[in-house]
């Protein structure tokens, strides 16, 4: 069974293992309580707390997440003492003299991360904020100054935002926490939506299709993903040797729902075949052909896992989470009960909820129209009231710029970010700027490209707050945007142009 108890004011969870002790930190927050001008700190702050503990026999990590962060290690008990405490006292202290260096690891660290179809999805489902900031570059971080490193330390690792978990017999002997006191819990950040209506599809930059859905947390929901990967397997794997790999996950989210996602990739002569069986897949399931043995096989799955010795050693995390989001701590019968409960009738139910919400990434080129997806917006439905101001090569591409927003507008389609909406706004020492709204629309403005004075430039933005505003290194010549040169203009010779043609005589 899973113990509650405290350690200095901190709620913790002890369940008993087999092996060596773990445990882990946990505080309520993460991405989704930044914002985008200033995305990464939470994750600068982890890498900076954990300086301290060096180099150590022990495994030990940190995780920064959507809405969580966690320090967690693996060790013998005096292990979790030094590790545990050490972190706390360093969060207390961070070691600011490494702040330049950690800059530079994150910065490294961004470079080589492989986006993931999640990390893809969720700018589209959810926006330039919240839940959708996973999928954004960290663009705090190399501005985030130590004032606002202290003052979000102050506002968010405390002991009222934080709890323990522990794999191992109890608390170990020493353990100390001491964190600070801020007084209160944060709850989770609300939703957000980028999409005006559902289910939508967007092309992006994958080989094959991928889907993500919001459907009602439970074991219903998880034997929904379980049933749709076995049935994009035996269908497009097995049956069709269309995808090398098809998978699906289910991940509880802090605001009481959960999403599952779908992935199968493909070779670029087979996208469409494999955008159409996932599609196919998918309704299948949402018309209620759900396979009775397909339930019972995922069932048996969950049922192993949950029954195994340290079954409730490895949901310590998990449950932290929930404690911290203010859900209930489930006990290994309630979950069991549950899923044992479950109908094929509830599974066809969440598969149905999961076409109604549902976002599908297919590849360039394609589209979902066909299947009853509405194609994501990519422009905006308003232009800011101001000046107009044309851009250098197209007299059908111009700028609207006034005292609520900017837009762009090519031809009869436009893109606006309005000044109240906006999530930051990015600029280079050559006076170019990126406004990004929280709707995940984008309006580039460059001194290279307005036709007329560019002094205008320096009105776009004017009286936006500090923390959205991103001020960028220099950039290299060859990426600041240039005018299209028009194409010469070649005379034809004389003989042919009909101007100087001899008259015969």
């Amino acid at each position: 069974m899973i113990k509650e108890t405290e350690v200095d004011g901190v709620p913790t969870l002890i369940a008993s293992v087999s092996g060596p002790m773990s445990a882990g930190l946990v505080f309520r927050v993460g991405y989704a309580d930044e914002v985008l001008a200033r995305a990464g700190i939470t994750h600068l702050i982890e890498h900076l707390a954990l300086f301290t503990t060096g180099q150590a026999d022990y495994h030990y990590n940190g995780r920064t997440g959507a809405a969580f962060t966690e320090f967690h290690l693996r060790g013998r008990e005096h292990d979790v003492v030094s590790f545990l405490t050490g972190v706390c006292t360093s969060l207390g202290a961070l070691p600011m003299e490494r702040l330049e260096i950690e800059r530079q690891v994150l910065l490294t660290e961004e470079s080589g991360r492989s986006l993931t179809p999640s990390h893809v999805l969720a700018p589209w489902r959810y926006g330039a904020r919240g839940y959708g900031l996973p999928g954004y570059l960290e663009y705090g971080v190399p501005v985030i100054s130590p004032d606002e490193i202290q003052h979000w330390l102050r506002t968010w690792f405390t002991k009222e935002n934080a709890a323990l978990w522990i794999a191992g017999d109890g608390v170990p002997s020493g353990l100390r926490l001491p964190l600070p006191s801020g007084g209160r819990r944060w709850a989770p950040p609300a939703v957000t939506s980028a999409l005006p209506v559902t289910p939508a599809y967007f092309q992006g930059p994958l080989n094959g299709a991928a889907f993500d859905a919001v459907v009602p947390i439970g074991a219903a929901s998880q034997l929904y993903s379980d049933v749709l990967q076995r049935e994009l397997f035996r269908e497009l794997r097995q049956a069709s040797g269309l995808s090398y790999t098809t998978a699906t996950g289910y991940a509880a989210h802090a605001h009481g729902t959960a999403e599952v996602t779908a992935v199968a990739d493909a070779l670029p002569e087979k996208q469409s075949a494999v955008l159409g069986g996932m599609i196919d897949a998918l309704l299948t399931l949402a018309v209620g052909r759900v396979d009775p043995a397909d339930v019972d096989a995922a069932r048996t799955k969950r049922r192993e896992a949950l029954t195994d010795p340290e079954a409730e050693a490895a949901m310590l995390s998990a449950q932290a989470n929930a404690l911290l989001a203010g859900q209930p701590i489930r006990t290994l019968e309630e979950r069991l009960a549950e899923l044992d409960a479950v109908t094929v009738e509830q599974v066809a139910g969440v598969a149905a909820a999961a076409m109604t919400t549902g976002l599908l990434l297919v590849p360039p080129g394609h589209s979902a129209d066909w299947a009853g997806f509405t194609a994501a917006p990519t422009t905006s439905y308003t232009v800011v009231p101001g000046y107009t101001y044309a851009v250098v090569d197209d007299d059908q591409d111009r700028f609207h710029i006034g005292p609520t927003g900017v837009s762009r507008v090519i031809g009869d389609e436009a893109a606006t970010v309005l000044y109240a909406e906006c999530a930051a706004m990015l600029i280079w020492p050559d006076g170019g700027r990126l406004l990004i709204g929280h709707d995940g629309m984008r309006v580039a403005v460059e001194p290279t490209m307005i036709a007329g004075d560019p002094a205008v430039l320096y009105q776009v933005g004017t009286g936006l707050p500090p923390h959205l505003v991103v001020r960028m290194p220099a950039r290299d010549e060859s990426e600041i945007p240039r005018p299209t040169p028009p194409e010469p203009v070649v005379p034809a010779p004389p003989e042919k142009s009909g101007l100087f043609r001899r008259r015969k005589s």
